[in-house]
């Protein structure tokens, strides 16, 4: 299929601005250039019950959180968000306007989670510094007005990637319940072997394969790249974890690994959805102010997660 005539105007004009790709910046580069970028997709914020910036406690100090809240009276169900961008790059406010959508349109609260990045902090941090949110959260819902019952967690690309292994964690040190995972574009396999990531090697689609191995570059220390929680695609056991929806883009490079993860957790027993989404580029959800299929992605996710933890 062709690319969406939205999806490739919106690539001429990032090649006519003359930007250059991830992997030919340096991280301070790369984190200037996605916060101009998603600048331009924020479109008009939704309007929702209340937000609240808070910090949590982890592993090596205070997590900046922010909290999105629908209108009316809790409990609700809460998800657990963690942001795209490597693993070095993006931060809350890049994902702020899909935040807010996803609590409007499902009617849950958000918790959105500025973990540590790398190449300053290097795995594990990011994945312990998500996991020690969620574990907080499980034992404060009270606190949040939030259902204990209904907890789910989710995020796109590298985010994709810190839900999937938080489930795992959650599991393997028995807290908190998680009830839903919302995969969106995930990186789950870090040999970066798969034929969408040959076949989307070279620039111009948002993300390509020397992309994804700049950002592995930073993130990992030698060796880290085989413990299943960097690629979970890698865990022996994939019994026990909660549902899922995964979400993916046809021209992108994390295409196949994202869905042969789904087809995996659903081997094991997990009830799994795999939506892939024709025409469109890694990290189109965020661009829905611009994109027509980003607009009916945000509003498949918000669907799923208000009948996995809605109210």
């Amino acid at each position: 299929m062709a690319l969406d005539p939205q999806m490739q105007a919106i690539l001429d004009q990032a090649a006519a601005a003359g930007g250059k790709p991830f992997h030919a910046m340096s991280p301070v580069e790369a984190r200037q250039a996605i916060d101009v970028m998603f600048a331009a997709f924020r479109g008009n914020p939704a309007e929702i019950g209340r937000v609240e910036d808070r910090k949590l406690p982890g592993p090596a100090g205070d997590i900046p959180v922010r909290i999105y809240s629908p209108a009316g009276r809790g409990p609700f169900g809460v998800l657990i968000y963690f942001h795209g961008g490597g693993w070095v790059i993006g931060n809350i406010e890049t994902h702020d306007s899909l935040c807010r959508d996803l609590t409007k349109q499902a009617g849950i609260v958000t918790i959105s989670v500025d973990y540590r990045l790398a190449p300053e902090h290097k795995f594990p941090a990011a994945p312990e510094d998500c996991y020690a949110v969620t574990k907080w959260v499980g034992a404060n819902t009270a606190l949040l007005s939030v259902d204990a019952d209904k907890i789910a967690v989710g995020g796109d690309s590298a985010g994709g990637n810190l839900a999937a292994v938080v489930t795992l964690m959650a599991r393997d040190r028995g807290a908190p319940k998680i009830a839903y995972q919302a995969l969106i574009y995930p990186a789950t396999d870090a040999s970066n072997s798969t034929p969408s990531q040959k076949e989307f090697m070279k620039d111009g689609y948002i993300l390509s394969k020397a992309d994804m191995d700049w950002f592995y570059g930073h993130y990992f220390k030698p060796g880290d790249s085989t413990n299943p929680y960097a690629s979970p695609a890698l865990a022996k056991d994939l019994k026990g974890l909660p549902p899922a929806l995964v979400l993916t883009a046809a021209y992108d490079p994390l295409r196949d690994e994202g869905e042969a993860y789904g087809e995996a957790l659903r081997k094991a027993g997990v009830p799994v959805k795999i939506s892939r989404y024709e025409g469109v580029c890694h990290g189109f959800v965020s661009m829905a102010a611009a994109l027509d299929e980003g607009k009916r992605a945000v509003a498949e996710i918000a669907s799923e997660l208000h009948k996995a933890i809605g109210t």
